[in-house]
């Protein structure tokens, strides 16, 4: 591409961004320089094409569509399709006329939309990180600053490292494009201080993470309980990343409850949280929700766990008898749950002595210390 080429100009602007952020104090990083060299730009070595990225159902209808992305000619397709469809931020973007000039309305304001170029979405990243760490000191100088920069965006132009999902979601839309966002309850280490703060937007100290471990506790509606844990997996959800949660606090069906009466049991939340996670796609694109669920063996409603997605599976098939479709995401597995999490057991080694020794494996109450009582 010619250096006038608007993506040329929106990725030369991103990675002019660190030039005043201040250096080490004589403590920090040394880059050494493998692959690039210095004043070459590893951005502008490299050979870009103009392709279609295209993503259909099973029934050809078009699930998103982008004409005229911009992706290193050597890319192939399902790469091109994968930073197109999931890792292009898809709005509040400086748009770029074909000079390289942003583009303004009729009131003067800058037009805004998606990134349209994978050196747009590199030079985000790795001029962030750079941007980041000469923020807080990490690099010995600025030249070493700038090798760290470099070597990132060779890197990844050229398919030798990705870093995960959230990170191409999130990281350096606040650096790049000046978005923010409303703050989405997230905290934050303050590097300076040792704080800990409540987030005053969504990008500014973004969720880069890729899995979290969430705890839940026996209880219905307050912070730590079940309830709690949905909107606490929606919120990773929806910036992309996964999360996990052993859940065998939560008691069984038919146990006391505090208030009179008996337990709905654990199965009877865990399809609350199924439908939660499948209503929210990852990073706003068509990924799914990555949500992982563990349960102890000793835990009263482990039969009904581990029979769970078998069950759901001959619905499945009798809707198909009915007629219905039953592609993964058909209306019949949409009726089901069980479809949205990835379900382990915890099998203690207590339990391979008993398989040894022929023993019992008993089951427990979680609200008593009492063997719980089986049926049939």
């Amino acid at each position: 591409m010619s250096p006038s080429s608007p993506s040329t100009a929106a990725a030369n602007a991103i990675s002019h961004k660190s030039s005043g952020a201040r250096a080490s104090a004589g403590n920090g990083l040394s880059i050494p320089r493998v692959f690039t060299t210095p004043g070459s730009d590893p951005l502008e070595t490299v050979n870009y094409e103009r392709r279609t990225s295209r993503i259909v159902n099973t029934d050809g209808s078009v699930v998103f569509q982008m004409d005229d992305a911009e992706i290193p000619a050597d890319w192939s397709q399902v790469a091109t399709d994968i930073m197109v469809s999931k890792y292009f931020r898809k709005a509040g973007v400086p748009q770029y006329d074909s000079q390289g000039n942003i583009l303004h309305d009729a009131q003067g304001n800058p037009l805004t939309g998606p990134e349209r170029s994978a050196r747009q979405v590199i030079a985000r990243l790795s001029g962030c990180w750079r941007h980041w760490g000469e923020e807080y000191g990490y690099f010995e100088t600025s030249q070493d600053a700038q090798a760290f920069e470099d070597e990132l965006s060779y890197m990844l132009v050229h398919q030798m490292t990705a870093p995960n999902s959230p990170q191409w979601f999130n990281t350096g839309l606040a650096y790049a494009y000046g978005i923010t966002g409303v703050p989405q309850g997230h905290y934050y280490c303050d590097p300076k201080t040792g704080e800990v703060k409540q987030s005053e937007d969504a990008y500014t100290h973004p969720q880069p993470h890729a899995c979290f471990i969430q705890s839940v506790d026996d209880d219905m509606v307050n912070p730590g309980g079940i309830m709690d844990l949905w909107v606490r997996e929606a919120r990773l959800f929806k910036f992309g990343s996964g999360t996990g949660t052993n859940f065998s606090k939560i008691r069984g069906d038919g146990e006391l409850l505090s208030g009179g009466g008996k337990s709905s049991g654990l199965m009877s939340f865990l399809k609350i949280g199924d439908r939660a996670a499948g209503a929210i796609k990852s990073g706003g694109t068509t990924r799914r929700a990555a949500k992982m669920v563990c349960l102890d063996l000793d835990h009263p409603d482990i039969e009904q766990f581990i029979d769970w997605k078998v069950r759901e599976e001959k619905k499945v098939a009798a809707l198909a008898e009915a007629g219905y479709d039953t592609d993964f995401n058909s209306e019949a597995y949409q009726t089901v749950s069980g479809q949205n999490s990835n379900n382990s057991v915890r099998v203690p080694h207590a339990f391979f002595d008993a398989v040894e020794k022929d023993g019992n494996s008993n089951l427990y109450w979680r609200t008593e210390l009492r063997t719980a009582e089986q049926e049939g």
